[in-house]
């Protein structure tokens, strides 16, 4: 996919962040003719954790994290992912980058007429020197450590929403990237299978060290997988914290959002 076109021209690069931070925002403004969506937004993550940015619908949090892989590119700002500055990568620069960073689309982005093998496979054909020994015995493996090792031969029309959720995320992990993207990981899916995909993310975390960012309406995934929470509103990011931080929050719309949540 093509970003949207960018207005930026500033020629200084800026300096990059300190190298524990792996993913930083600085002042990022995106509008859609004169729909202001991202009205200045600093967001920073720090290697190794898990952060969530929460907010109502049509706030913008899918507009955020595009920026991070360059679908989007900032009308002003600057986005840096491992100390460099994506929003001005081009070409095989870009291609390294993105290939560090595994992305779980809300819908799963699963190819319908291809098995689940054959979804992982695709990945490796594209983007691994593997040999096709190699690429089975990965597809294997990471089938297996998202539970679903019999699903292999299955077509995604006849996975449960919970397990479409798990093999999309088998197929973000299939290239071992270092960053990961979740757009709403578990909309739609019931407690159980909440509780098993969060968990997921969270072992992604704590075995292998990857720095993520989850974009989120559902609590329950939110209080498993958080280490650190933003609220998206307006155009900003009007609170970061912990989540019981936001939770407790004064400000009128994080007291709505969270509700009686936020009163425990």
């Amino acid at each position: 996919m093509l970003p949207e076109t960018a207005e930026q021209t500033t020629p200084d690069a800026g300096t990059p962040p300190p190298d524990d931070i792996v993913i930083e925002l600085r002042d990022v403004h995106k509008s859609f003719g004169d729909k202001h969506v991202l009205t200045g937004v600093d967001l920073s993550v720090e290697r190794g954790t898990s952060a969530v940015v929460m907010g109502g619908s049509g706030t913008g949090k899918s507009v955020l994290i595009k920026h991070i892989v360059q679908l989007l590119k900032p009308d002003r700002g600057e986005v840096w992912v491992q100390g460099q500055r994506v929003d001005r990568l081009e070409g095989d620069e870009l291609d390294r980058v993105r290939l560090r960073i595994g992305y779980l689309f809300q819908g799963g982005a699963l190819f319908d007429s291809m098995t689940v093998y054959e979804n992982l496979n695709f990945i490796l054909n594209r983007h691994a020197d593997l040999s096709e020994a190699e690429a089975r015995e990965r597809i294997e493996e990471t089938l297996a450590w998202v539970n679903l090792e019999h699903t292999g031969p299955q077509y995604p029309a006849e996975l449960s929403g919970g397990q479409k959720k798990r093999i999309g995320l088998a197929r973000a992990i299939i290239l071992e990237p270092e960053i990961l993207l979740y757009d709403e990981p578990t909309t739609g899916l019931d407690p159980i299978s909440v509780r098993t995909v969060s968990h997921l993310i969270t072992r992604l975390r704590d075995e292998r060290g990857i720095t993520s960012i989850a974009i989120t309406h559902d609590l329950l995934c939110a209080e498993i997988i958080t280490d650190r929470a933003h609220f998206l509103y307006e155009g900003t990011l009007v609170a970061s914290g912990t989540l019981d931080e936001l939770k407790r929050s004064d400000h009128p719309e994080l007291r709505n959002f969270f509700g009686d949540e936020g009163l425990r």
